[in-house]
């Protein structure tokens, strides 16, 4: 034995176990280096760039190497190459690879970060870009569009990297389908880790699109594997496939508030993915069906409690002669094998169904086109506390066929089949987030095409033991579902060790600016009993908390200053518990800067006095606060409210995501005590939350021009209820959505006006 093993390892290396790749290693410090390396480039040769911090730099990376000898350009150390400042890099050529540099504290100067084509003329083919990080490398202004990755030409590769925290407009990645050397194109983007993106308050925060409505009927036949999308909550697609034949398969969706969307296009294959949702949010969301041909098996579903165009699956309904770049109608489509745990009403029928909106909607816009010749069979529902309503049904589901799906819960949906068949079984938790039957439900629908579904999740042959659900029992070991440490770059980790915040005592204004300055993002600023004087703005950019040392005796806050009180500036989060805050009449309270705001801030007030400022708080177009939280509060004697209302595009903007206003008192407000805006006909978007609920309004809106005290027009989530309004002088109180469900709860109203209910609001078309 001893002597074949010998044998052998001679003959491997007489005759090699591979191909051996001979590279030409190139050492460049600057750009200049950087440029004449790739200008001589040659297949095999290996570009190293210097340590160290290479800012302001547009590489353009053109050249052409074999698929045995590529051309690798890459950092001397995998992460210790940062691209900064405004940076990008476009790949032009062919069998190029990019790895191991890290883009950060920039933004680039054109469209794109990196870019898969050099000009019209030069686009890449089977290049490679891999173990490369792009954190939160966005533009200053939010409102400016680009893409951090975008796609051009055939057979590239975008894989292990980690990109996160893009704030501004547009996807994170797109693929590009116009002209013929971009379809067709087998790209793959494989083993990323998609970090946190934040809420956007708009349309166009996807994390990846795959085409546009003009190239929606073009094949792309992009390959979508095992990445994890981490908190990407741009907007409500997460994924929009635009194109056709596309693959999605093996991928994680943990705890984005959005779906995998199959907007245009047709013929998507989705696969063996998991979509992780938690109890905190209702905006979690699945796989949304639009179009034709789709099949959708094997993927695991947990904790997803999105309704309409969030539901876990949510099947739309389509315009008739529907242009491109609106809703075909759902024909064709295949779900199948697919395991649902703890999701609330997983299937729903008839989402978008607007015909009740035709007043104020062109007949073009009109979704009434119902699904056809959908098939949705051996799927696995299952609830540890009782879902009666598996199915919501916003349009008659005739065109849909049930076969062999077991639930455990009672149907009381209305929607009946044979189909749908209630059983008592239980599950097994194997590992987090992880429940598999205690036994296989074996007799399965065997419909046109489906021994082309295989395997199971696990890759379990289906052919040997089938079963209904995604997973066949037993299954082997113990799988984790998420493990972080399988995406992104190995170099890159991801996981910050969390800061122990510190307190920090503060007895005059002085050492309040000297303390805010110093303070570390976290940390608390606990102030003495007595009148504090601010003669200059305070400067918010990071998290802090000020509050009273003593809750009986409160720190109070006398603002001196020119115009504004508090400057709240990008990733700022200010806390404010227990204390005084009095201006001169011509301040605002809080501020937002007027340009540059490049990522969200949060303002928490609670058991604050408020008093005599010019508004509460002001916001500037393109500023975004994801909370606005006032809680158990006076504000008085101000000129208005708060302002939320710059975004007045009309373009599905917004300048807060949840405003959260309970147990206070407003008196004398001259104007408004709140404006908040969100114009035109989209629905890519949470679309804004408002919470008013047990607050007291006296004496306000005598100054306010249009006569409405509280302005949400066009917000969608609005909770309105339990207020008192005494001795306003005003028309209207405020005016509520009927058609989104807004009505007006337990409110005690006093010589205030009233609160109107309109149906349907009429906004402005976007498309």
């Amino acid at each position: 034995m001893k002597k074949l093993i010998s044998v052998a390892f001679c003959l491997c290396i007489l005759f090699g176990c591979e191909k051996p790749v001979t590279t030409n290693s190139i050492n460049v410090n600057d750009i200049a280096a950087l440029t004449q390396a790739i200008k001589d480039c040659k297949p095999g040769d290996d570009i190293i760039m210097a340590n160290g911090i290479w800012k302001d730099v547009q590489i353009e990376f053109l050249g052409n190497g074999t698929k045995d000898k590529p051309i690798i350009l890459r950092a001397e150390t995998p992460g210790k190459v940062t691209i900064e400042g405004a940076s990008n890099l476009k790949l032009g050529g062919s069998y190029l690879i990019v790895k191991n540099l890290y883009f950060k504290n920039g933004h680039t100067p054109t469209k794109n970060v990196i870019q898969f084509k050099i000009d019209e003329k030069t686009v890449a083919m089977h290049c490679k870009v891999t173990n490369c990080v792009i954190e939160e490398f966005t533009q200053p202004n939010r409102d400016d569009t680009d893409h951090w990755v975008e796609f051009w030409g055939r057979h590239n590769e975008l894989s292990n990297c980690y990109i996160a925290g893009k704030s501004n407009f547009g996807p994170t990645i797109r693929v590009r389908l116009d002209g013929n050397e971009n379809v067709k194109n087998y790209h793959k983007i494989i083993n990323n880790h998609f970090g946190p993106r934040p809420r956007k308050g708009g349309p166009h925060g996807e994390t990846l699109q795959i085409g546009d409505s003009g190239t929606s009927m073009t094949p792309s036949h992009t390959i979508v594997h095992n990445n994890l999308f981490d908190r990407c909550n741009g907007e409500v697609e997460i994924i929009s496939s635009k194109s056709n034949f596309n693959v999605f398969t093996s991928n994680v969706f943990f705890e984005s508030e959005g779906s995998l969307v199959l907007r245009h296009g047709n013929y998507a294959k989705i696969d063996g993915n998991v979509f992780i949702g938690n109890d905190n949010s209702e905006f979690i969301g699945g796989i949304r069906v639009i179009n034709t041909g789709h099949w959708i098996t094997n993927n695991y579903f947990y904790k997803l409690k999105g309704l309409t165009f969030r539901a876990p699956l949510a099947v739309m309904n389509g315009i008739p002669k529907s242009p491109l770049n609106r809703y075909n109608q759902v024909t064709d489509v295949v779900v199948a094998y697919n395991t649902y745990i703890d999701c609330i009403s997983p299937f729903q029928f008839g989402v978008g169904s607007n015909v009740s909106q035709s007043e104020v909607l062109p007949k073009s816009e009109i979704r009434s086109a119902r699904a056809e010749r959908m098939i949705l069979a051996n799927n696995l529902i299952y609830n540890q506390n009782p879902d009666n309503y598996p199915i919501v049904a916003h349009d008659s589901v005739d065109g849909v066929l049930f076969e062999k799906n077991i639930l455990n819960s009672e149907n009381k949906s209305g929607v009946t089949s044979g189909g749908l068949i209630r059983k008592d079984f239980k599950m097994k938790k194997l590992t987090d987030n992880l429940f598999v039957p205690i036994e296989n439900f074996e007799d399965v629908y065997r419909g046109f095409d489906f021994e082309t579904i295989k395997t199971d999740f696990f890759g379990t042959e289906r052919s040997k033991q089938n079963a209904v659900g995604a997973m066949i029992v037993p299954v082997k070991n113990r799988p984790v579902l998420i493990d972080k440490k399988k995406y992104g770059a190995d170099w890159f980790e991801t996981e910050k060790e969390a800061y122990k915040p510190q307190t920090l005592q503060v007895s005059n204004a002085d050492e309040l600016k000297v303390q805010l300055s110093k303070a570390n993002s976290g940390d608390i600023l606990a102030l003495k009993s007595g009148v504090y004087t601010i003669d200059k703005k305070l400067i918010i950019n990071k998290n802090i908390t000020i509050t009273s040392l003593d809750i009986n005796t409160k720190a109070e806050l006398q603002f001196t200053s020119d115009s504004i009180a508090f400057e709240m500036q990008p990733k700022a989060r200010l806390q404010i518990n227990e204390v005084i805050l009095k201006g001169n009449g011509n301040q605002d309270a809080f501020a937002t800067l007027d340009k540059n705001m490049t990522k969200a801030y949060d303002l928490f007030l609670e058991n604050v006095e408020l008093d005599n400022f010019n508004s509460v708080l002001r916001v500037s177009k393109g500023s975004f606060a994801d909370t606005i939280s006032v809680v158990n509060s006076v504000i008085k004697n101000c000129n208005r409210g708060f302002l939320l209302n710059k975004e007045i595009n009309d373009g599905g903007d917004y300048n807060a995501e949840f405003v959260i206003i309970k147990n206070t008192e407003f008196t004398d407000i001259k104007e408004t005590i709140l404006d908040y805006y969100r114009g035109g006909y989209d629905e890519s978007t949470i679309g804004g939350n408002l919470v008013f609920q047990n607050n007291t309004v006296t004496n306000s809106g005598k100054l306010e021009s249009d006569q409405i005290l509280i302005k949400n027009r066009g917000i969608v989530n609005v909770d309105f209820s339990n207020n008192t309004f005494k001795n306003n002088p005003v028309k209207l109180i405020a005016v509520l959505w009927g058609e989104k469900d807004q009505k007006p709860v337990d409110n005690t109203i006093e010589n205030s006006g009233k609160i109107e209910v309109v149906q349907n609001l009429k906004l402005k078309l976007m498309y």
